[in-house]
């Protein structure tokens, strides 16, 4: 994979001729609209082929992937345009296998809400190991607020995805509560009910696992929110089942705000089979702009959490959007509008603006001025800073990612993961 920085005057036609790739695939790989308009500063991820097959008449991808001692989601992973799906074309090109140096390999999770289009959850399927629709919420009961799932995991299953049920404190209006939480750690009589409901679920749905996301913890908190973990994976495990659980960004053990006193990253690792850290956000709609997840910030986090929890069990958490905020910023006033890392880009483009990239946040970024004269500051993703982030499961030694969230369409997040990772 080579990271191709687009500067001033370059086309598709002469970066593919330059790196001798298809100009057609160069651009579909990248979402390059039709007309091939390029920002200044945009990245495009090159992948050379090592070996590409024709499709003959009749020929299906198991087909291909048995005559090549390979599988059809590797098939999904080499050629993005199938989107996920069988339908081929008689002189089709696929590519087989590219000439990439994997670092490692990894457990890679993706979380997505309910009404992701089926289109875009089938494209990013085969590129995830774990798949988690978000979120099964708690009611005022103590009992499991449902989740209309069902077309979720039957996409999971058919792109042999495992899916993971996803647990949190959200209530009817979609806020996560403190209350809830209180109530179902310090109530025993609710906690059997829920858990009781947790299992039924996973069963009946085929889930294989359980991921647990109470935030907003006080510290009062933090031993009953490891017990409860520790209970809920004991009860898993009889059933061949694993648990995780979220953990917010901390640097250190005793660090204060309701965010972080509730989740003892010792206590919560050794009650878990594996930990999500929420390495995202710093940059977020409430906050002045700046990167979603500045890579010092990030390092300073992984750098805390390998003190009090095996790295083989920590997920890297990471951003697949960015954000556009109006200036000047106020605060509490101003909102930032949370886009996708392909909106950023496009908006480079209707706006002419060279895209920047700051080297210590390792964040692409640019300013444009709307529509009524108004200045807009966006910090996104690309494949830069996908890739800087990424590299850190190899370099620490980490189980795996976790990537918030699927609901945006951003082909170059999974192009550089497909190119660093064999994916478990």
């Amino acid at each position: 994979m080579t990271i191709h920085v687009v500067r001033a005057g370059e086309t598709v036609d002469l970066i593919a001729a330059s790196y001798g790739v298809f100009p057609q695939r160069l651009a579909a790989d990248n979402a390059v609209p039709a007309n091939g308009a390029l920002a200044v500063g945009q990245t495009l991820v090159v992948r050379s082929p090592r070996q590409v097959h024709a499709v003959a008449p009749g020929e299906t991808l198991h087909s291909i992937a048995s005559s090549y001692g390979t599988t059809v989601r590797q098939l999904w992973r080499n050629n993005w345009e199938l989107q996920g799906r069988d339908g081929l074309i008689p002189g089709q090109t696929l590519v087989i296998s590219y000439f990439d140096e994997k670092i490692g390999d990894g457990v890679f999770n993706g979380y997505a809400y309910p009404y992701i289009a089926p289109e875009l959850l089938s494209a990013q399927l085969p590129y995830l190991t774990t798949l988690a629709p978000f979120t099964y919420g708690i009611t005022a009961s103590g009992g499991l607020l449902p989740l209309d799932d069902g077309a979720m995991l039957e996409s999971a299953r058919l792109h042999r995805t495992r899916p993971v049920m996803h647990l949190s404190t959200l209530t009817e209006s979609g806020q996560f509560d403190t209350q809830r939480a209180t109530m179902v750690l310090t109530d025993f009589d609710v906690q059997d009910q829920l858990i009781a409901e947790v299992l039924q679920t996973v069963l009946r749905s085929g889930y294989e696992g359980v991921d647990v996301d109470f935030e907003y913890l006080p510290g009062s908190l933090a031993e009953a929110y490891a017990a409860f973990l520790n209970r809920l994976r004991s009860l898993l495990a009889v059933q061949g089942r694993f648990l995780w659980a979220a953990l917010a960004p901390k640097t250190s053990p005793n660090q204060r705000g309701l965010l972080y006193e509730g989740h003892s990253y010792s206590a919560v690792a050794a009650a878990t089979d594996g930990v999500l850290l929420m390495t995202y956000e710093w940059g977020y709609t409430a906050g002045p702009p700046m990167a979603v997840a500045p890579l010092p910030n990030v390092r300073a986090v992984l750098d805390y959490a390998v003190t009090e929890i095996p790295p083989g069990k920590i997920f890297l958490g990471v951003p697949n959007y960015g954000y556009d905020w109006p200036l000047p910023f106020v605060q509490g006033v101003t909102r930032a509008q949370s886009i996708s890392n392909q909106r950023a880009i496009d908006l480079a483009v209707e706006y002419n603006i060279a895209i920047q990239y700051d080297e210590t946040a390792q964040s692409p970024f640019f300013h444009y001025t709307g529509p009524g004269g108004t200045v807009h500051e966006v910090w996104f993703e690309d494949a830069r800073s996908l890739s800087a982030k990424l590299r850190l499961v190899a370099e620490y030694g980490f189980q795996g990612a976790g990537f918030w969230n699927l609901m945006r369409p951003f082909s170059q997040t999974w192009l550089v993961l497909d190119s660093l990772y064999h994916i478990q």
